[in-house]
């Protein structure tokens, strides 16, 4: 938010999006890391799918173009049977799960400051 409620301002946010990229082709983007992290919670490919109200087919395929374009195994798969089946992560796939959140988290705490030094400059430029 830019200024005070009933500014001009006010109703104005900025918003960005925070992508793993290599040679133009996304690897990570924000569906790519909501389906990673409904994976982690449900420990199932089809929960996943479900809770973000995509098919499995969309699911599995962009996990596969994940592990593809990063080079390795984000998950492992154990089949049902008695015990059930689940997802879990492989250990690269738990570490890349904690690097890019502590780079979210941290590109989040400086963006704040960047913001709010941007609209304390945008509400001098207009006198607000």
């Amino acid at each position: 938010m830019a200024g005070p409620k009933g500014s001009r301002y006010y109703d104005i946010f900025l918003r960005h999006q925070v992508e793993l990229v290599s040679n133009g082709v996304k690897i990570i983007d924000k569906e790519a890391f909501t389906l990673l992290e409904e994976i982690e919670k449900g420990q199932s490919i089809v929960s996943a799918a479900k809770n973000m109200g995509i098919s499995y087919r969309k699911a599995w395929g962009l996990l596969r173009d994940i592990e593809y374009n990063l080079g390795f195994t984000l998950v492992g798969k154990r089949r049902g049977g008695k015990a059930g089946g689940r997802t879990t992560f492989t250990v690269e796939g738990a570490e890349l799960m904690t690097a890019y959140r502590k780079l979210l988290s941290e590109l989040e705490s400086t963006d704040k400051e960047s913001v709010r030094a941007f609209f304390r400059s945008l509400n001098h430029i207009t006198g607000k």
